[in-house]
């Protein structure tokens, strides 16, 4: 990894992409910064220190700008959301199926549709938040004129910080290195982690018990362990045989040689995790426009199970993230497309039969390598739950699930950077 970033910085084509990237995730670092008028900053760290689901989800997704209710604090979520929505709806609506079949034309049109679907959740999200605020007492202005100027200008800077993720991430995914909203999370998340971990460490410290002092080696030893499994769990690969029949086109031999078909077990990434989150954080959303149910009541209870401790949020977090799996791989790998282009390139699997038998070979063997990757997606994101609900240290409940982010964000930048370097040390004709 190292030795690849060394590579590519002496290449000035690459190293001008990287250094453009950072120039883009330091930009949306600053504006994390930059506070929305009308608000009382005390109130809001607060409100987020004391709560759970969706706001620690949208916290930990920003970078920690969400509790400080600044400019770009809807991070990428709304963007997030309107990417499930989209995906969700190209199944149900026939013209979108078609769009998504028409190649690089089709998908420019669904990444424009997706924006504009961005800019109503940034406007829901927008007052959403601002609902949330107005309910935990941090607004400088509640009656009058004054509230209601303040509100339209809450929402605006909300909105237009949403909006303008969405652009900063375009210009990486144009002129830099990587997936621009998946290097925004991980500049976020990065960022954020230091602080986080230290506040437990400090909160452990701070007990005074031997029983939490001791938690804290156990904790590092833990998330190193974690990483290790995360990288091993993303380079594994099941590789499918194929052999290509010879041809005689004039006076040459083509085709005979052997190769494989890579298929990657962690193939759906962090996606999974990430719709899931979204799923999950819907019950704490609707509590944002109705406020906390009263204590002893059914939908207090409801709203309880919701929260990041509680078994019944890691079981059903868990499920979610198994079914999203099947559904992301059943969208990005379609095994009888796969076979027809072996078929028509003169390929086959050693003792299948070309068609539909190659098909059917190839759904059973993703169906067992998607079943191990969601498994590891699923024991990776509620490990640091369960471990959380033994110790009590609840801070540590959204670490897996921002590792296996950064760890997959950071592998997958490296083979990018690989990928370039190999195209650009490709030796010519008179070499």
């Amino acid at each position: 990894m190292f030795e690849t970033l060394k590579n590519a910085w002496k290449v000035k084509d690459i190293r001008n992409k990287i250094l453009f990237t950072l120039f883009i995730v330091i930009i949306y670092r600053l504006g994390g910064y930059i506070p929305v008028p009308f608000l009382i900053p005390e109130q809001i760290a607060a409100m987020i220190e004391n709560s759970s689901g969706i706001l620690s989800t949208l916290n930990m997704m920003s970078g920690g700008t969400f509790s400080k209710a600044t400019l770009l604090c809807l991070s990428i979520s709304p963007y997030i959301n309107a990417q499930i929505i989209i995906q969700l709806l190209t199944f149900a609506i026939p013209a979108l199926e078609r769009l998504a079949k028409e190649g690089e034309t089709g998908r420019a049109k669904l990444d424009k549709i997706t924006k504009y679907t961005t800019l109503g959740i940034s406007l829901f999200q927008s007052w959403a938040y601002y609902l949330t605020l107005k309910n935990a007492g941090a607004l400088q202005f509640t009656s009058g004129a004054a509230k209601a100027l303040s509100e339209v200008v809450i929402i605006a800077c909300f909105t237009a910080g949403g909006m303008l993720v969405i652009w900063l991430g375009s210009l990486i995914d144009k002129n830099g290195i990587g997936n621009g909203i998946s290097m925004l999370l991980f500049g976020g998340i990065i960022a954020n982690l230091p602080a986080s971990f230290g506040a437990t460490f400090r909160t452990l410290a701070e007990t005074g018990q031997i029983g939490y002092i001791i938690l804290i080696p156990i904790i590092v030893v833990i998330f190193i362990l974690m990483i290790a499994f995360i990288i091993f769990m993303d380079n594994a690969e099941r590789r499918i045989p194929i052999q290509y029949a010879k041809r005689v086109v004039g006076r040459k031999m083509y085709g005979g040689q052997s190769t494989y078909l890579p298929i990657k077990i962690a193939m759906a990434g962090v996606l999974p995790i990430i719709f899931a989150m979204s799923f999950m954080s819907i019950p704490q959303t609707i509590e944002m426009f109705t406020g906390e149910p009263a204590p002893g009541t059914f939908w207090y209870g409801f709203m309880q199970a919701f929260s990041y401790t509680h078994p019944v949020y890691a079981t059903l977090y868990f499920i979610l993230i198994i079914l999203f799996s099947y559904f992301y791989v059943s969208m990005q790998y379609n095994p009888v497309e796969i076979a027809n282009n072996l078929r028509q390139n003169n390929g086959a699997v050693p003792g299948i039969r070309p068609g539909k038998p190659t098909s059917d070979y190839i759904t059973r063997i993703l169906s067992k390598l998607v079943l191990m990757g969601a498994l590891f997606l699923g024991v990776v994101a509620i490990f640091p739950i369960i471990f959380a609900q033994i110790t009590g240290v609840g801070s540590i409940a959204l670490g897996g699930t921002s590792i296996l982010i950064v760890v997959s964000v950071a592998l997958e930048t490296v083979r990018q950077l690989e990928s370039q370097l190999m195209l650009r040390h490709h030796k010519g004709f008179l070499e």
